[in-house]
């Protein structure tokens, strides 16, 4: 691929072939009309469904169990959709609206979900084998029988109603809060002799610029913007925090762990084992960081340095040319799955355009009741931007993989969802090192795998020591900014080390970070190293097997919505992950190059 010296503007997406209008949109209101009906159905369904599970009630419990999942897939149909619409303009207060709709649907359907758990909870065995194994619901029994498992560590069907009524308009309020907040916030910017005024999203991509100036200034600017917020930003973390561990402790789950391990389906041996070889093999990226420090010419490595660029880093790459680039290197690996991202991207799955109004990040989302995805992100032309691109399609591509599947049996954890992104980048990032011949070029690839590694060993860590430091006070309190900056620092040096220059932390990460918000996802950190490190270890067998690789590949993917982590790594690459011999061989995978840039560094 040729890079650019100017960049064409990228593609927005179709949203319209889902449903026209946008937030107007009059089959989207029809599409939450009968969502709305259908929930008031399945209720009078659930009030008559037959206590006792037996010969003739049987039908009518698969009847339930049907409707139920498909309710579930338009419920996340709407909520993802109304995201769509809230991020590509966050001024849109029609979207805003229904996105607050949208949990109010699901908060309905969890109720159900809760009477239905207690239900299942009540069954003879013998009773709720002939019920899983019959052939209409067979495909979804994992996910029914760890349902029935999670009712036994659940309060009274009517105390988790109330505590999911209430969430709609206290909990999850507060995630959207935060959302609107952090979207509001605009910042001005000095670039090249012009004053301009960047949302947190484009300021987001100045980090990634070669000059150490720009990125300075997106940091104190990132500082700047979020110290207006941060009183509010510290309510809104102790009321979501208060309100799971009350919760908790009226489930009598013992640690704020619990959830998050149980929602991953993440045996907590397999976490401490994970952060063990981490915690102890981190050290050996210190070459990597001193080389950086060589090549950018700078004695202190900070926060605003992470994703500096290395080698050939000032060149653009038009959004057209970098998807052909990537259908072009995953399909050695794979037809079907350039077959798919060339679909995808000809049919404007992906939102890319760099404007204004937009909201921050990058990200996949699933429209399952459709069999679509559609993928948000800023393209900014940088070769970050393309492997990102790779990510998400990665995401859509996993997606993909499960969409004639039953919706119970497509709900794949975190943790294994990265597997297919960082997949996918990988496939991308690789493909360019082989062909690459300039050292400059080649010292930039480089930087991306051992940045990648750098991040998930030492920023995501550093929200994990975060996390479970802020639980343990918040149980004895409200936690204020001061006490909240005050942990950040402690987690950042100890995740860090010497890797980060004492000057150089950044305080308010806690509160510049959407993941910690997430009131769908507690503990929103660890996922990604998980999915990071055992991605790797399935790249490494598709590596040493080839394209044979590609079937077992897709066999993998489509075991992750009915199986936990550990089976799936069982089954598909014979290896134990509650045991440090795994974690150690794919952080050695994720160092393998260290050596080499250090090597190529001295030369420049």
């Amino acid at each position: 691929m040729t890079p650019a010296t100017t960049l064409p503007p990228s593609p927005t997406w179709d949203l319209d072939s889902i449903f026209p209008g946008g937030s107007k949109s009059v089959e989207f209101k029809n599409f939450r009309l009968k969502v709305k009906k259908d929930l008031y159905d399945l209720a009078g369904l659930l009030d008559r469904l037959p206590v006792t599970l037996n010969d003739r009630s049987r039908s009518s419990w698969i009847d339930f169990v049907l409707k139920f999942q498909n309710l579930l897939s338009d419920i996340y149909t709407v909520m993802s959709f109304a995201n769509c619409l809230v991020c590509q303009n966050v001024s849109d207060s029609e979207a805003h609206r229904i996105n607050n709709e949208g949990d109010a649907y699901k908060a309905q359907w969890d109720t159900l979900y809760s009477r239905f758990e207690a239900l299942a909870l009540k069954q003879d065995e013998n009773e709720w084998q002939k019920f899983i194994t019959n052939e209409q619901v067979k495909e979804v029994s994992f996910y029914l029988n760890e349902m029935r498992e999670k009712a036994k560590r659940k309060m009274l069907p009517e105390l988790e109603a109330l505590a999911l009524e209430l969430a709609v308009n206290g909990y999850h309020a507060w995630n959207h809060l935060y959302d609107k907040m952090a979207a509001d916030i605009r910042v001005t910017f000095k670039e090249k002799d012009e004053v301009k005024t960047l949302s947190m999203g484009q300021l987001a991509t100045r980090f990634s610029d070669p000059d150490r100036a720009v990125r300075q200034q997106a940091f104190e600017k990132l500082t700047e913007g979020w110290q207006s917020r941060v009183d509010l930003a510290a309510m809104i973390l102790n009321a979501q925090a208060g309100f799971r561990l009350t919760l908790y402790k009226n489930r009598s789950w013992e640690t704020p762990l619990y959830e998050p391990l149980t929602m991953a389906r993440l045996q907590p041996k397999t976490l401490e084992a994970m952060w063990r070889v981490i915690a102890r093999e981190t050290p050996r990226l210190a070459p990597y960081i001193e080389a950086k420090k060589k090549i950018l010419g700078i004695d202190r490595f900070r926060w605003y340095d992470e994703f500096s660029p290395c080698g050939k880093a000032d060149k653009l790459y038009p959004f057209d040319e970098a998807g052909r680039f990537i259908i072009d290197n995953v399909k050695d690996f794979s037809e079907h799955m350039a077959d798919f991202m060339k679909m995808a991207l000809a049919k404007r799955w992906v939102e890319a355009e760099d404007r204004p109004g937009k909201a921050g990040g990058g990200w996949c989302t699933s429209l399952k009741s459709f069999k679509q995805s559609r993928i948000f992100m800023t393209y900014a032309g940088t070769f970050e931007n393309m492997l990102t691109l790779a990510h998400e399609l990665g995401h859509a591509y996993h997606g993909y993989i499960l969409k004639d599947r039953p919706f119970f049996a497509s709900r794949y954890t975190l943790p294994l969802a990265e597997t297919a992104s960082i997949f996918s980048e990988t496939l991308v990032l690789d493909a360019a090192l082989e062909m690459c011949t300039d050292p400059q070029e080649k010292i930039m690839l480089l930087d991306q795998k051992l940045q990648a590694a750098y991040t998930m060993f030492t920023n995501i860590h550093c929200r994990y020591l975060f996390d479970t430091e802020f639980y343990r006070e918040r149980e004895n309190g409200t936690v204020d900014k001061n006490r909240l900056n005050e942990l950040m620092m402690t987690a950042q040096k100890k995740a860090f080390g010497s890797l980060l220059d004492e000057s150089g932390y950044h305080p308010l990460f806690w509160c510049s970070k959407l993941h910690f918000f997430i009131t769908d996802q507690p503990f929103y950190n660890f996922p990604y190293t998980f999915g990071y490190l055992f991605a790797g270890g399935v790249y490494d067998r598709a590596k040493k097997e080839g394209a044979s690789f590609a079937d077992k590949y897709r066999a993998l993917l489509a075991d992750t919505g009915s199986m936990t982590c550990e089976q799936v790594a069982q089954k598909h690459l014979g290896v134990d992950l509650t045991r440090d011999d795994f974690w150690v061989d794919a952080v050695n995978r994720a160092l393998a190059n260290v050596d080499q840039f250090a090597k190529l560094a001295s030369h420049l």
